[in-house]
């Protein structure tokens, strides 16, 4: 691990589980990851396995399937995919430490979603000024 910024990108395989309302839940969560910071590729291989791409400095393979499982998406928990993504979150989280990303950092611990959040259009907002909204 040097200062290769090729180092950096991780790629990694998403299953998801069989057993769900939507039956082809990788393309929903490709369309997901597309709008996330620090994802460069998000490619559904089937139904059930998506292919992700990502840049380490910006999110973990943590905060993804936290994000996603977020979302209602069901994620496979056979015991090979448990293991994996047991190791895979270790070897992340002792290279961002190393790196020195902390949990404790802002940038490194955000929400994977929250920008997309605040990009959507909520029709329930208030539309009043904001003084307005503080008088009552």
């Amino acid at each position: 691990m040097g200062d290769n910024p090729h180092d950096l990108v991780k790629n990694r395989d998403i299953h998801f589980a069989e057993l769900h309302p939507d039956p082809n839940q990788a393309a929903t969560a490709a369309l997901l990851l597309a709008d996330v910071e620090g994802i460069l590729n998000a490619t559904p291989y089937s139904a059930t396995h998506l292919h992700v791409s990502y840049q380490l400095i910006e999110v973990s393979l943590e905060q993804i399937e936290t994000g996603l499982t977020a979302m209602g998406l069901h994620i496979d928990n056979r015991l090979l995919y448990r293991l994996k993504r047991a190791l895979y979150h270790y070897t992340e989280e002792t290279e961002r430490v190393n790196l020195g990303c902390n949990r404790s950092d802002s940038k490194c611990t955000r929400m994977i979603f929250a920008d997309r959040y605040q990009r959507m259009n909520h029709k329930l907002r208030d539309q009043r000024p904001e003084h307005w909204r503080k008088y009552l």
